[in-house]
């Protein structure tokens, strides 16, 4: 029986999505492509998850790095991505179902050590018993280990439970430590169907 359901943040409670943070600072097309290279898909992005590096220390690594003209826009992309905080469609509306249903929520997310500032905005944060973030036990997703301290810290059995992120690679490690797993692709309906299908408590 499931009894727990867990969630990703990015992509799954609330949107991430470079391009359109780029484009509300009216860069150009070149410089858009130099932004999501050199910051989104960096080491230093991928440090702040792992909690190697704290927002404001890559921040400055990163405009070091590229064009002066670009340095206000990098610190704004790192520290304030997340303002305003645009929740999926739907979502909110699916995890209350949950919760009024009796299922206990949780967080699981690969994200830096500020998460917790813009976390309390999404306007159903209240709904999740725990979170357990990335960058504060120095592992990521899709290592084995998060899982399996995510079991240890929400007193969750695995068999029991469901992993939802929009990674296919890390659905595929929850699996491979005993958590079913659906891969999102912004449908919220194609993801009720999928947990109707596994004997949960909720409208397809």
């Amino acid at each position: 029986m499931i009894r727990n359901i867990v969630f990703d943040m990015g992509g799954v409670c609330i949107r991430f999505d470079p391009r359109a943070f780029i484009r509300r600072f009216g860069v150009s097309p070149e410089d858009e492509e130099i932004l999501i290279n050199e910051v989104y898909r960096s080491i230093e992005w991928a440090m702040m998850d792992r909690g190697r590096l704290q927002d404001e220390e890559a921040a400055k690594i990163l405009s070091e790095r590229l064009p002066a003209r670009l340095s206000d826009t990098v610190h704004k992309l790192v520290t304030n991505w997340d303002r305003p905080i645009l929740p999926i469609d739907g979502m909110g509306e699916l995890v209350r179902e949950l919760k009024e249903n009796g299922y206990h929520l949780f967080l699981l997310s690969n994200a830096s050590t500020r998460q917790p500032e813009y976390w309390k905005k999404v306007p159903f944060a209240d709904c999740f018993e725990d979170t357990l973030i990335s960058a504060n036990v120095k592992l990521v997703k899709p290592m084995p280990e998060i899982y399996l301290e995510a079991y240890d810290r929400f007193h969750i059995l695995p068999q029991e439970s469901i992993f939802i992120d929009d990674t296919p690679a890390n659905c595929e490690a929850s699996q491979y430590t005993g958590m079913k797993a659906f891969v999102f692709n912004n449908d919220v309906q194609a993801l009720r169907r999928f947990l109707c299908a596994q004997g949960v408590s909720v409208s397809g």
